[in-house]
């Protein structure tokens, strides 16, 4: 404290409104090993600093109504005259602006991922139900015959969608409520809410229900619509079978080298090209999800990998509770294993175009950067020119401007210059919304000798050690960040929200890709249990019969998974767009190993509903599937 070190009784624990996202200068995720924030009674705060009466923060409260941005400018005016930094809204507050974010984020994945599922909710109960009154037929023409009316035959349907759907809504209601506690309770010791109460109410759930039963009655209707359609007489008769032509496309293929089987397999794909397209799409479907799902992992490896390992070629970056002449530098070259260092000036500025103002720090760095680069998510690092700006393209869309628009600056610090400059170059990045200058250029403009606040070190890592253990000694420093540190708490952070999120996922997916599988297998044993059947009593194995019906849904899996991988693609990008804020940009980035893991996970689960319908292929009654269905 003041240069001096004291030693001080903890006396409570606290929390605060201003501090739920205890975040350190220059870092971007909490780290309680090495920041935190200390509260001391005023009168002894004064005592150790020799500042009777002082202060340098004030919080404001204003009445109902008033306008905060003309309270701002008066506070201004006020302090300004006694070296005022700015007033600050509570919206551009840091703590409400790190959690506005993520509820953004959140909302956004409210949005998306619900309207996902429930269409592929709608989408299999379609292609299930479709199937299903193919199969009732002529059960359906009995029951007309006997007097009952559509709309009984129809409610009948509606009514298993129905018990299906409150079936899935109660496990969804109890699944949602785990995942909503967890959920809250993350939220709660992430944000150092003093509470925060996971008491959703009945409007939730029973909406949820309500949409949920509505997405999958959405997706009977067509079905219910066919059953209505089917005369009586028509009904009880078997379905006409299909056309079948001669074509040149099979010549084409090659078909008449393959084995008899192979071609009945191929030939009934043909028949039903609509009925194959759906079950394709069903199980594309799981596929699109877990590409989505698994491309997370992907991203976020991708910004670390940018932001922290290709432009911060750093160990460790040390600031000063006050700007120093940059003959700091020379006093930290002489810690021990400190290689090189790097110089680096920020203040905090009203940067403004027109009649758009943003508030933002603008960095100072040498025109060419060794340690802590200007990077471009593209792959270049900038060089920041001696007579502009280098800004980020969210902070010059947000201010509407473009390369070589003038932009006034406001410095909130020090003598509060107002000098206007050029946009030189944007570029972009994942994370914030920086703007940099010369730092030569910076010290100009500020009427300052060369003054630094920041140090960028790279040390020998075989002595980082003894490096930190004598920055703890360093008087007058205000943080110390190290970018390992930043990088495995950055890495636990998001690791801990996405690890649920992909969980969820992969587990919604493999039950899908099961789901439609064993549906779509299951009701064609039901169509071709006869035409089976009478193959095994003519002499085929009980493996080349299965093979008839597996290999069908083998070929559709094949053509499912580069479908599952375009839709799970383009899902991706939409879902992208529609996450970015001014504090994260999550990179649209999927490893070619990702779409392989997607595959395979289908495969399996895929794989696991073929090998239980086998085992009611294997056990088919012959006599009873043989004998006449009336």
């Amino acid at each position: 404290m003041n240069g001096h070190w004291r030693e001080l009784d903890i006396v409570g624990v606290a929390l605060s409104p201003e501090f739920v996202y205890v975040i350190g200068p220059g870092a971007l995720m909490p780290d309680d090993r090495r920041f935190g924030v200390v509260w001391m009674g005023r009168k002894a705060l004064e005592a150790a600093f020799d500042l009777d009466g002082a202060f340098n923060d004030v919080s404001i409260g204003l009445m109902r109504g008033a306008d905060v941005d003309d309270a701002v400018d008066r506070v201004d005016d006020i302090l300004e005259r006694y070296g005022g930094t700015g007033a600050v809204p509570r919206k551009d507050q840091l703590s409400n602006w790190f959690l506005m974010n993520e509820i953004e984020q959140l909302k956004t994945m409210a949005r998306i991922l619900p309207t996902v599922f429930l269409a592929v909710a709608a989408f299999l109960t379609n292609m299930v139900l479709a199937r299903l009154v193919t199969v009732d037929r002529s059960e359906i023409g009995l029951l007309k015959a006997f007097g009952y009316s559509n709309a009984d035959v129809s409610w009948h349907y509606v009514k298993l969608v129905l018990v299906i759907g409150l079936v899935g809504v109660a496990l969804g209601w109890i699944l949602g409520a785990w995942l909503g506690f967890y959920n809250t309770s993350v939220y709660a010791e992430f944000y150092r809410f003093p509470f925060l109460v996971f008491t959703p109410g009945p409007k939730p759930f029973i909406l949820a229900a309500l949409i949920s039963l509505g997405a999958a009655l959405l997706g009977a209707v067509g079905a219910v619509r066919r059953v209505a359609a089917l005369p009586p007489a028509e009904a009880m008769r078997p379905p006409a079978p299909p056309m079948f032509r001669h074509s040149g496309m099979a010549d084409a293929l090659g078909a008449k080298t393959l084995d008899q089987p192979t071609r009945i397999i191929l030939r009934q794909v043909g028949r039903w090209p609509l009925r194959s397209f759906v079950t394709s799409a069903g199980l594309g479907a799981a596929v699109a999800v877990l590409v989505t799902a698994l491309q997370w992992s992907d991203a976020i490896n991708h910004m670390v990998d940018v932001y922290f390992v290709q432009a911060q070629e750093q160990h460790v970056t040390v600031g000063f509770t006050e700007p120093r002449s940059s003959q700091a530098l020379l006093g930290i070259e002489q810690l021990p294993g400190v290689l090189t260092t790097e110089p680096l000036r920020s203040v905090s500025a009203r940067i403004r175009a027109g009649h758009r103002e943003r508030r933002e720090g603008i960095q100072g760095v040498p025109s060419v950067q060794w340690l802590s680069k200007v990077y471009d998510v593209s792959g270049r690092p900038v060089e920041v020119p001696d007579d502009g700006l280098v800004m980020s393209t969210t902070l010059a869309e947000s201010l509407g401007v473009v390369e070589g628009d003038l932009v006034t600056v406001e410095v909130l610090e020090g003598r509060r210059p107002v000098f206007e400059l050029p946009v030189r170059e944007l570029f972009e990045t994942y994370i914030g919304k920086p703007v940099y200058m010369e730092i030569g250029a910076l010290n100009r403009v500020l009427d300052e000798r060369p003054t630094v606040n920041w140090i960028n070190v790279r040390a020998d890592t075989a002595r980082l050690g003894e490096l930190y253990a004598e920055l703890k000694q360093v008087p007058q420093l205000g943080a110390v960040t190290i970018k390992q540190a930043a990088i495995d708490t950055f890495r636990n952070t998001m690791g801990e929200t996405i690890l649920i999120f992909i969980s969820f996922f992969v587990a919604f997916a493999c039950a899908l890709a099961f789901g439609v599988t064993y549906n779509a297998a299951r009701i064609a044993l039901s169509e071709r249990g006869r035409e089976l059947a009478t193959l095994r009593v003519l002499g085929f194995t009980r493996t080349e019969i299965s093979y008839l019906l597996l290999g069908e849904v083998a070929l559709l899996t094949f053509l499912a998974l580069p479908l599952g991988c375009l839709a799970g693609y383009g899902l991706v990008a939409m879902m992208m767009e529609g996450f970015k804020t001014e504090l994260f940009r999550v990179p649209f980035y999927i490893e070619a190993s990702t779409f392989g893991l997607a595959m395979l996970i289908g495969v399996l689960a895929t794989t696991l509903s073929a090998v239980l319908v086998r085992r009611r292929l294997d056990g088919l009654d012959l006599i009873a599937v043989l004998k006449t269905r009336e």
